[in-house]
């Protein structure tokens, strides 16, 4: 039985469908990557994976998780499903964190409030799961505000908030687009690193994401799958021109390809540039030390 079936999926708002008898699975310790343009259908498939849909949406077919059905839920049930069987990683933790809490104290309440942990337990846990998803000096992360956070800890917090209650099945939706491509690569290997233990259904329009991260590919167009198979065997002959198209359109960088300047006089220039900010007592914490270039 695999983690996650899903069996001609059709998902409709106002008679329109947006995604059309899609059918995917996903086995324990897999990593599969959904594809597709804006538009496509790969939010609204993982939507409907954790039972999330609005109401003004429509949704036939079948979604198992570990063989409960997801479609025709109630709320609680549903509840009780996403807390011990499937998380989500959501594109924006900026959005999807409340600005009114402090961090440790919002993802110390997915425990509490299903019954998990008690409070005191529950603060210990947030701390532990904040120093394994790489945050640095977690107890002093648990006290900040979502603001105080940059982009990367930020969503390594909503990673953290997803793993808390050790599911089955992480559903990550775009995890890295608003990161810059350093933070973004310590991102994925964070996911990679934890598949052993959580399947990942990652969403994603970044082929080369896909190419260095999942075992097998599932393309959409218009809410209808494309092509779906194994990656290494999809990058090398795909089937399909649209396939093809976003494969060709991936970027790519080429060694030696970097562009030269033409030289001249300096516009800018930083010599032992250092930047801190107040911490514990007297000490300064450093964010910036001795960083020298010029442009």
């Amino acid at each position: 039985m695999s983690l996650l079936s899903i069996e001609g999926l059709t998902i409709r708002y106002a008679g329109k469908a947006v995604v059309d008898r899609l059918s995917l699975t996903v086995e324990k310790g897999e990593s599969v990557g959904l594809v597709g343009e804006s538009g496509s259908g790969k939010t609204q498939t993982a939507l409907a994976v954790l039972g999330l849909l609005p109401a003004s949406a429509s949704a036939d077919g079948s979604i198992e998780i570990a063989g409960e059905q997801v479609i025709g839920r109630d709320s609680r049930d549903l509840d009780r499903l996403r807390a011990r069987r499937v998380a989500m990683v959501f594109q924006d933790p900026a959005d999807a964190l409340n600005p009114y809490l402090r961090v440790g104290d919002q993802v110390g309440r997915i425990l509490v409030a299903h019954g998990l942990a008690t409070a005191a337990e529950a603060k210990k846990e947030v701390v532990r799961m904040l120093g394994a998803v790489g945050l640095p000096d977690p107890e002093r992360q648990a006290r900040a505000w979502p603001h105080q956070l940059s982009g990367g800890m930020r969503q390594r917090v909503m990673i953290a908030s997803a793993l808390i209650t050790k599911p089955d099945l992480l559903v990550a939706d775009e995890p890295t687009t608003a990161l810059d491509v350093t933070v973004q690569a310590q991102i994925l290997d964070l996911l990679d690193a934890i598949r052993d233990d959580t399947a990942l259904l990652l969403i994603t329009h970044d082929l080369g994401v896909v190419a260095a991260y999942c075992h097998r590919v599932l393309v959409l167009r218009d809410g209808r799958t494309v092509e779906h198979g194994g990656t290494a065997e999809i990058f090398a002959s795909p089937r399909e021109a649209h396939t093809r198209s976003l494969i060709e359109a991936a970027p790519r960088i080429s060694a030696g390809s970097a562009p030269v300047a033409d030289g001249g006089e300096p516009l800018l220039t930083a010599g032992e540039l250092s930047v801190s900010y107040p911490g514990p007592g007297r000490r300064r914490l450093a964010a910036v030390k001795n960083v020298e270039f010029a442009l």
